[in-house]
């Protein structure tokens, strides 16, 4: 019988168009786990090619690297500079989808007004 090669799953592989990009990287950050999103963020660097990376942000390469291999934290800026070179933005919304203070206000307002 003979034997199936069996290759390694890749993510780097799907990483390949800004869909599975977004999708990737909004999942990591919902995740809120801060390490999870810097490494996932790394992973679409480096699918991207590290070389160009660093050229597009004006950073050297071995830096960018360092900056996302795990082993140290990223400053806010670069975190922003690579999302922006890669074409994504992080957006900003209520966690929890809860009435508005004015509505709460109002509310009560009525009820003490009864």
């Amino acid at each position: 019988m003979p034997k199936e090669k069996v290759t390694r799953w890749n993510i780097l592989d799907y990483l390949d168009n800004e869909k599975s990009i977004a999708a990737y990287l909004q999942v990591a950050l919902e995740e809120n786990n801060p390490a999870g999103f810097v490494g996932a963020i790394g992973d679409v660097v480096r699918a991207r090619g590290i070389n160009a990376m660093a050229q597009e942000m004006g950073v050297c390469r071995e830096g960018l690297y360092k900056s996302f291999s795990g082993k140290r934290k990223p400053n806010i800026e670069t975190v922003f500079n690579a999302l922006d070179k890669l074409g994504m933005q992080i957006i900003i919304q209520p966690k929890f989808h809860t009435a508005s203070c004015n509505t709460v206000s109002r509310a009560r307002k009525r009820k003490a007004a009864v």
